[in-house]
């Protein structure tokens, strides 16, 4: 069983248990770091499951909870303990602490919406595109890193051809996504042909955002909305950001960002016009 632990999930569903455990006690962030003279950071982090967490710091903190069910007690050190195992992506020591973050809630999700407006989405680049986009948004990183980063987006394309637990996708793409030559126009042929072998899986759904469309939903940029198979998993959404990245959580904001992409799953184009849209711009490409 250890050897499906998700590190990032278990240390989630952990902090979702510790901030319950808080509020049923009527207690602030700033309270319990008083009593266990830490800082309220750290309590905040513990809960939003974005630190490792030991089992000495949840024993602490259910002594500060008085609970006195001691099953649960025990129950919530195993999820520490295995909090703290590492997940497949753990083997690229290079990988940013948010980088990894993203990589284990991806890795647990069952459905994900992505709205790109750059680039094609990593979960459908090849890899000589991806090779490409790498060595373009990080110019003085070494072609070592370089391709341990393609390597680790080769592998989170797994999730979308596996027959046991596929992940169901669903990528909005902006038109200048397709039009942005990236590694040449060969690579750009071989990338448009994944598309269109992508588009054709029962688990991804792809459309294309026009410029025709003009203002839409998705200027402000890229973002996604991640949900899991566990009730008690929150939905996320993630905001890239160039040095840092943003997990919204709180039901406003999940709400927001939903509507939002119903709007642009509105205005793009449909499936079938999409995938008819990138074998023309395919064709264009070879002519």
């Amino acid at each position: 069983m250890a050897g499906n632990v998700n590190p990032t999930v278990r240390r989630r569903r952990l902090g979702q248990e510790l901030r319950r455990l808080r509020e049923e006690r009527a207690m602030t962030a700033e309270q319990v770091a008083d009593r266990l003279l830490v800082s309220q950071s750290k309590i905040s982090r513990l809960e939003n499951g974005r630190r490792s967490i030991s089992p000495r710091d949840v024993r602490d903190l259910c002594g500060v909870y008085e609970v006195e069910d001691q099953l649960l007690v025990d129950s919530l050190m195993q999820m520490a303990r295995e909090s703290r195992q590492q997940g497949w992506w753990h083997a690229f020591a290079e990988l940013s602490t948010t980088y990894s973050v993203y990589i284990g809630l991806e890795t647990d999700a069952s459905s994900l919406r992505v709205f790109e407006p750059q680039v094609v989405p990593g979960l459908l680049q090849t890899e000589a595109y991806a090779e490409a986009v790498i060595s373009g948004a990080l110019p003085e990183v070494g072609q070592d890193e370089v391709a341990s980063r393609v390597q680790v987006r080769m592998r989170r394309q797994h999730r979308l051809w596996d027959d046991r637990n596929p992940l169901r996708l669903w990528a909005v793409v902006d038109e200048a996504v397709l039009r942005r030559e990236v590694g040449g126009p060969a690579t750009m042929v071989e990338q448009l042909h994944r598309l269109a072998e992508c588009a054709q899986l029962p688990n991804v759904t792809l459309q294309v955002m026009p410029f025709s469309a003009g203002a839409h939903p998705g200027v402000n940029g890229q973002y996604a909305v991640m949900e899991f198979p566990e009730a008690s998993d929150s939905t996320v959404i993630y905001l890239e950001g160039g040095t840092s990245d943003l997990y919204l959580e709180k039901p406003h904001d999940v709400q927001y960002y939903s509507v939002m992409y119903e709007h642009l799953r509105a205005q793009a184009l449909s499936p079938e016009h999409s995938r008819a849209f990138i074998a023309k711009l395919t064709a264009d490409y070879g002519s």
